[in-house]
């Protein structure tokens, strides 16, 4: 398949996204705007748009990529996702609207301290740069691999072009665009998906009945594991999913930042109910895509990449059609860019006021910072890609959670410690803890097969973490005479 006509449709593709940013933002609207899109979003679709947002590209190469070696066991985290959802919805985002934020990580210093707070924000911004920098880092190499080595263009040159295009219809409108942008995106991943099914059902003559019988009746459709031993133990995934979802989500500038933009409350939590049953059936089509990409293998006698990661991409553009390659590589740009565009503008907001102190700056001083912080987190994530293409030997799904728990257990421990007690603390100690907790937790997990009879950490280490954390917060902290609860008294 021509270089020349991929690139072609990407380019048309972002002039559609391009075209979005123009009819939803105007020149010269305020910060507030950007931030919040204020406050007007229609809760539904914030709900279909939050679904690319969560995806990214990492489900849609990895998840199909891992049926071989793991089944139908992601389906386990998927259910401790759905649980951890509902936390947010009735525990986390009540208490923000209460509160009326733009950053949630203002509770923190409203609930402990200066430094918690600044602490708090800091350990958002690390987690958030290293996440969407890893999820662009895998379609840039898809576009990388499709398009522009055939155009003799460095993988350097291909990152600038990547973030470069996503700064171009963001910075003006942020979350007032994002919503609109997403809610597209989404869209185009959804159908691509579908497509990428059909295609390969009738490829292997089955109908509809016949394909979903043939799934479950493979290999791949194992979806519970109850070896304690096995790393796709359902306890160890369904409660990393748990927490997963509520510090990727109810913990996540970018994702709470969306449910902010509605209009209130209700509305915000009839979004995240929506969203909670309709992620699990996009998943169950990404798990059903993947055993089907390698059923097709099988019937076709294609030798597979060993690393999973590579197998959708490797039949999509050297054994399927031509339109099915452009397919494919549309899906794959679309579910990434809804993740990474969203990013962007949630570590522009974050830094803007959790770091500059937005909130007693004149506005036409804080439009002249937003677009200077935006920029340079453009630049940042670009060079973070470069080198994670340097570093990177294993599977993107496992680095993007890996990651998520050393730099996500700290926010856990904040907040659950902040919610469930009414403890004051020592807040200039607060700091100390929150980098010492990911430190034990690398050692625990590093020496557990020895120390604890065989057990080996996976996605859990979060929850070790957090926990870690929270006792850390606890030896610092003292006993207040009167109850107070959190969520109402501030």
């Amino acid at each position: 398949m021509s270089s020349t006509l991929i690139l072609g449709i990407i380019v048309a593709y972002f002039c559609i996204l391009i075209l979005i940013s123009f009819l939803t933002s105007k020149k010269g609207e305020s910060t507030d705007s950007f931030f919040l899109a204020n406050r007007s979003s229609p809760w539904y679709v914030v709900a279909f748009g939050m679904i690319g947002t969560s995806l990214s590209g990492v489900t849609f190469i990895s998840v199909p990529g891992m049926v071989e070696n793991a089944q139908f066991s992601y389906l386990q985290l998927i259910l401790g996702n759905m649980l951890g959802y509902f936390v947010v919805a009735l525990v986390l985002m009540p208490l923000y609207y209460r509160l009326n934020l733009v950053s949630i990580y203002t509770y923190l210093e409203q609930r402990f301290g200066y430094w918690s707070y600044k602490t708090g924000a800091g350990f958002f911004l690390l987690s958030r740069t290293l996440g969407a920098a890893l999820r662009l880092y895998l379609v840039t190499g898809v576009l990388q691999l499709a398009v522009f080595d055939n155009l003799g263009v460095p993988f350097e040159v291909t990152v600038v072009i990547t973030i470069g295009l996503i700064w171009v219809y963001t910075f003006r409108g942020g979350m007032k665009t994002i919503i609109w942008t997403d809610t597209f995106q989404t869209l185009a991943m959804l159908i691509c998906v579908g497509i990428s099914i059909i295609t390969i059902s009738q490829d292997l003559n089955l109908s509809f009945n016949g394909m979903v019988n043939t799934i479950s009746e493979s290999r791949f459709s194992q979806v519970f594991f109850w070896d304690v031993k096995d790393p796709r133990y359902f306890f160890k995934q369904f409660f990393s999913g748990f927490f997963i979802a509520i510090v990727m989500v109810g913990l996540d500038q970018d994702m709470m930042q969306k449910n902010l933009s509605c209009k209130n409350l209700k509305e915000a939590q009839k979004n995240m109910f929506s969203f909670t049953v309709i992620i699990l059936f996009v998943n169950i089509l990404f798990l059903s895509l993947g055993a089907l990409l390698y059923l097709y293998a099988e019937a076709k006698g294609v030798t597979l990449p060993t690393k999973g990661d590579d197998v959708f991409p490797f039949l999509a553009l050297n054994y399927f059609s031509a339109f099915m390659a452009i397919v494919f590589i549309l899906g794959i740009t679309a579910i990434t860019y809804a993740s990474a565009d969203s990013a962007l503008t949630a570590l522009t907001t974050s830094f803007c006021v959790d770091f500059l102190d937005f909130k007693n700056r004149p506005e036409t001083e804080r439009i002249r910072l937003k677009n200077w912080v935006h920029l340079g987190f453009s630049v940042i994530m670009a060079v973070v890609i470069i080198i994670f293409k340097i570093v990177n030997d294993e599977s993107v799904v496992q680095a993007v959670f890996k990651v998520a728990g050393y730099t996500y257990g700290p926010l856990l421990g904040l907040y659950s410690f902040g919610v469930f007690t009414n403890r004051p603390v020592r807040d200039n100690v607060v700091p100390l803890i929150c980098v010492l907790a990911p430190i034990l937790t690398y050692i625990i997990s590093l020496n557990s097969v020895d120390w604890f009879w065989g057990y080996e950490f996976g996605f859990e280490v979060l929850i070790l973490n957090g926990f870690l954390t929270f006792m850390g917060l606890y030896s610092v902290s003292r006993k207040k005479t009167e109850f107070v609860d959190v969520t109402e008294s501030y």
